[in-house]
């Protein structure tokens, strides 16, 4: 999108004061269908430094999620937790993931995620 859709600036803005991660939500960005549940900027950072910490290669990198950023006026970014990109009728990856999208990329979305078929 050459201007982020709005209402989808309110909704994760409406995360991130919330501090939930309950909210579902399927996006398109880049040709991808990502579909998880969106968490607050911050907890998805701590997240994903706990799981580098505990990594014996990647450890070095779980400081730079650790750190705390400035809070922006709006959020430009979504932060998905048990997040998976749908490709035909596969959910990958199977156990979920932590992706950030950003918002100006997507092109379209929807409330509540997308089920996929399990081989």
């Amino acid at each position: 999108m050459s201007k982020p859709d709005q209402l989808l600036v309110d909704v994760a803005s409406l995360v991130e004061s919330g501090h939930s991660n309950q909210m579902s939500v399927t996006v398109v960005a880049g040709g991808a269908v990502i579909t998880g549940r969106l968490a607050p900027e911050a907890v998805w950072r701590k997240r994903v430094s706990e799981v580098l910490a505990d990594s014996d290669r990647l450890s070095a990198f779980s400081a730079v999620f650790a750190s705390a950023t400035g809070k922006a006026e709006s959020p430009t970014y979504l932060h998905f937790h048990v997040a998976r990109i749908l490709q035909g009728a596969v959910g990958i990856p199977e156990t979920g993931g932590m992706y950030r999208v950003a918002i100006e990329d997507v092109s379209a979305w929807t409330m509540g995620d997308f089920s996929y078929v399990e081989h």
